[in-house]
């Protein structure tokens, strides 16, 4: 590693460092669920954030947005959205000499942050819309491409629970995302916290600590920290294992399992990895890194066949297995 890498890696740590503490301030507990927040946005990606109403899940969004210097919008997805009320549209408007021509006017998708709350809400044509943006970079508005603002990430929020009138997420989508994000309860301890801090008369400032430079150059400089090789073996065996049928899965994956994880897991780990190194300020990823990103990254990515969702198989536990089975009981834990 050269010394020039070394202290960018360094320095980015030691700032990102700088963001979690100072989104602490407004976001109180849900460690875990900022780290992974902020580990998609470092790895360039996307993130869909499940969780029950009423857990920050908003909130961590706007303070991301603050902290991290960007540009933030946020769209309530409803059965009636329509791809204009998210890309933005054309209108015909009179011109100073007498003539009529056509100017467009941006949506919401246009920022460096977006807010999808409750994605699932919308139908398959709004979705569609979102697709290409999140995975391309750019919208197509009546046939002409239009760039996104640099850099462009989509926090997605999805309620578990209220499914009626709500249209699931093909699996091209879900794929889109680098990690599913689950927002639990809060111990009592910290609700404790949350229930005092939001009950008051002030709340807790903050300040932005990077801009949309300085994030794209930390997010550059992530894609050149190394990973050692028994962390990309790693990763390609849980991976591989995960898949249904194949010679790496065993039998009882293989008859619950419907599908499994396509390339885009291995990519999301092998950034994911790089990303929580860097935000606990470690020059490299390790076994640990893979272990603890194993169910971000694969949940969304996989489904359980009717026979074992009817048997209460759980996915998430399945997961573990072969997180224990394929990097050992030390990593897992």
């Amino acid at each position: 590693m050269s010394d020039n890498l070394l202290r960018e890696i360094e320095e980015a740590g030691h700032a990102m460092g700088e963001v979690r503490r100072m989104v602490a301030r407004r976001v109180i507990g849900q460690e875990q669920v900022v780290d992974l927040a902020l580990a998609a946005i470092l790895s360039g990606g996307h993130g869909l954030l499940v969780g029950a109403p009423g857990l920050a899940k908003t909130l961590l969004v706007e303070t991301l947005g603050t902290v991290l210097g960007l540009s933030a919008n946020r769209v309530q997805f409803t059965p009636d959205l329509m791809p204009s009320d998210i890309l933005g549209a054309e209108v015909l408007e009179s011109t100073p000499d007498g003539g009529r021509a056509f100017r467009f006017i941006e949506g919401p998708i246009f920022t460096q942050l977006l807010m999808a709350d409750e994605i699932n809400r919308a139908g398959p044509r709004t979705q569609s819309a979102l697709l290409q943006a999140m995975q391309e970079g750019h919208v197509s508005v009546a046939g002409e491409r239009r760039d996104l603002a640099q850099p462009f990430h989509v926090l997605a929020t999805q309620n578990p629970i209220e499914q009626e009138g709500t249209y699931p997420l093909p699996e091209a989508q879900l794929d889109r995302f680098l990690f599913q994000i689950d927002v639990d309860y809060p111990e009592r301890d910290v609700e404790r916290a949350v229930l005092l801090a939001t009950t008051g008369t002030e709340m807790e400032e903050i300040s932005t600590v990077l801009d949309a430079p300085k994030l794209i150059a930390m997010q550059q400089t992530l894609r050149a920290m190394p990973v050692g090789e028994q962390v990309v073996e790693a990763i390609l065996d849980l991976v591989r294992a995960a898949r249904p049928g194949t010679d790496e899965a065993g039998a009882e994956l293989s008859e619950a399992v419907a599908w499994g994880p396509g390339p885009r897991a291995a990519q999301a780990l092998m950034l994911g990895v790089r990303a929580r190194a860097l935000l606990d300020e470690r020059l490299a990823p390790d076994l640990d890194d893979v272990a603890a990103l194993a169910r971000p990254a694969l949940t969304h990515r996989m489904a359980l066949g009717f026979a074992a969702r009817a048997e209460g198989v759980s996915l998430g536990a399945l997961i573990d297995g072969l997180v224990e089975q394929r990097l050992g009981t030390q990593a897992a834990a």
